[in-house]
């Protein structure tokens, strides 16, 4: 061939391959989401007791003696042990893994109590149906099988490893490459490269590390239980049954009643799309409470037409919603409204954006923050929370007040925003933090709003948790939290590289 007919053909071969390359980048971004992503139900009534808020601290003592209160999985098994039609669990993080720090303190071995627990639950009931959901990063993407999912399978759990690859690409510059010349040939399996998730786990393949470069997750934290009236009971969370999480900071709501109708759908449709075959679960229909209208004077009417008081309601939100709903909550803020912020990581431009206007309306915004310098034995340089806080505090001349949580080589894991206006409070919390992968339709994600009349248990409990940290008041001796100053970074170093890294998915935020 001569030289400029071949240089033709590279030229034309080239060109094609780039426009493949985009249409791949672009289809991957936007592409239709599988059934069951990006929910947001309509409020549904909560009566008394349907509601509960759980907290997990992690400090330490002035000898620097760690001070562990757990709450959340307790909880968890006791809701397990109630179940008796069957059990919905979705974990990201469901393994015994220890991290790049080997030596590091582990509070509990989370995986093999949950493990033990669902076990025995079968072992007592071989009728009880457990389904299963989780991340392949379990798994490590299919490069070292998990021993936990194993002898849940044995046992008759219906697991089912969530299919990523529907969901769209949040690092598309990379997502796509992959998925043209990665994808075929970069199998996982057992092989020569490290474990990224544990230093003394087996080798893996170059094709699990590639799969971990998409930087996407079933990230959510749910379970469900039918109970043997027929009622839902569960857990939404910000929690992982992971051994090397288990010393972390969390947050969760335990819920009763008609609410977790709509997020047992919507995992069981992602189970479905994720190649589960199950036969339908054994709800009644008769023991689920319906959904109450809810007359404009805030009143329920339950079937018998009877006026019963509203002690609150809620709804489900996921993905994306849970931005919807913040921001259009927020945007409402004025003075005299009072907004906490719990946070791992929060870099989302728009929710940033409402804080700001919040702040600059006069609505009293606190914001406490993990400082993003530990991982699992690995240090951290601050992205983003400490550049996102140098910018939520000078574009609002300090009006945002903000402090740190002092973490000890374990993370304030919290995903939590609370609003107490002048007649309501209004709280959300679960699995998603607040960035553009949580919560911009990329990673899945699952968060339970509330809203009830001030002062009630929930806010009361809520505030107490929030305003014991925020004051280092919780425990007579403990320092819970610090200054902004600690860990300030006006950097614009850093302040540009978390901009770019939340723009493109270049993160593992």
């Amino acid at each position: 061939m001569p030289r400029s007919a071949r240089k033709r053909w590279l030229r034309a071969a080239g060109g094609a391959l780039l426009v493949a390359w985009l249409g791949v980048m672009a289809w991957n971004t936007w592409k239709p989401l599988p059934d069951g992503v990006s929910v947001e139900t309509g409020w549904t009534a909560l009566h008394e007791g349907d509601v509960r808020f759980l907290r997990d601290v992690t400090a330490a003592d002035a000898y620097g003696h760690p001070i562990v209160d757990q709450q959340i999985f307790d909880a968890a098994f006791e809701l397990i042990a109630s179940a008796r039609r069957f059990i919905v669990i979705d974990m990201f993080l469901f393994n015994a893994h220890r991290g790049a720090d080997v030596a590091a303190p582990v509070q509990r071995a989370l995986a093999a109590e949950l493990t033990d627990t669902l076990l025995a639950r079968r072992r007592a009931d071989p009728q009880l149906r457990v389904v299963f959901i989780t991340d392949p990063i379990n798994d490590v993407y299919g490069g070292a099988p998990s021993p936990e999912l194993q002898a849940l399978r044995d046992a008759g759990v219906e697991v089912v490893v969530t299919d990523l690859d529907r969901l769209r690409d949040s690092n598309p510059l990379y997502s796509s490459t992959w998925r043209i010349a990665l994808r075929w040939w970069a199998g996982a399996h057992p092989g020569g490269w490290p474990d990224p998730f544990d230093a003394q786990g087996p080798g893996v393949s170059l094709g699990a590390w590639a799969r971990l470069a998409n930087f996407k997750a079933n990230h959510r934290k749910v379970l469900i239980v039918g109970r043997e009236d027929g009622s839902l009971a569960g857990l939404v969370t910000s929690a992982n049954a992971h051994d090397a999480s288990s010393r972390h900071s969390n947050v969760a709501l335990q819920v009763s009643g008609a609410v977790l109708e709509p997020l047992l759908a919507s995992e069981l449709a992602i189970a479905r799309y994720s190649g589960w075959e199950g036969q339908p679960l054994p709800v009644s229909r008769a023991g689920i409470v319906a959904r109450e209208a809810i007359r404009a004077t805030g009143e329920v009417i339950p079937a018998t037409g009877e006026a019963a008081p509203l002690t609150g309601r809620a709804r489900v939100l996921t993905e994306s919603a849970i931005a919807d709903a913040v921001v259009a909550r927020l945007q409402t803020c004025v003075a005299g409204d009072a907004i906490d912020v719990a946070m791992f990581y929060l870099s989302d431009r728009k929710v940033l954006g409402a804080l700001r206007d919040a702040a600059t309306r006069g609505a009293a915004v606190r914001v406490l923050l993990d400082p993003n310098k530990d991982a699992f034995g690995r240090q951290k340089n601050g992205i983003p929370n400490r550049p996102v806080a140098t910018e939520l505090v000078a574009a609002t001349d300090g009006a945002i007040r903000l402090r740190w949580y002092r973490t000890h080589g374990e993370q304030f894991h919290v995903k939590l925003l609370a609003i107490r206006g002048r007649d309501d409070f209004w709280l959300t919390l679960g699995s998603a933090n607040f960035t553009r992968r949580n919560v911009r339709d990329y990673n899945l994600e699952a968060n339970i709003a509330v809203e009830m009349p001030r002062e009630s248990a929930l806010e009361l409990a809520v505030l107490a948790w929030f305003d014991g940290l925020w004051t280092n008041r919780a425990s007579a001796g403990v320092e819970y939290t610090t200054e902004y100053d600690a860990y300030a970074d006006p950097r614009q170093l850093h302040y540009w590289g978390y901009r770019v890294m939340e723009a493109t998915g270049l993160s593992t935020f």
